[in-house]
């Protein structure tokens, strides 16, 4: 259970977000456009970012453009 101890693990690296026009979920809750943030872990298609609400939630990459 890796996902439970990636809040304390080191950042890989830093991302902004560009938009949060979702097309079947709703981001905008949880993501502000032009904010960084900081990446715990990525697969091919999705990073795993400390959110808006302080927790780690995965986003697709879309989403993002790297700092």
């Amino acid at each position: 259970m890796l996902h439970l101890k990636w809040n304390n693990t080191e950042t890989l690296k830093k991302v902004k977000c560009v938009h949060t026009n979702a097309e079947k979920y709703i981001v905008n809750q949880k993501l502000t456009e032009n904010q960084t943030y900081d990446v715990k872990n990525e697969t091919e298609e999705f990073y795993f970012i400390v959110d808006n609400s302080g927790k780690v939630g995965g986003y697709y990459k879309d989403y993002f453009e790297l700092v």
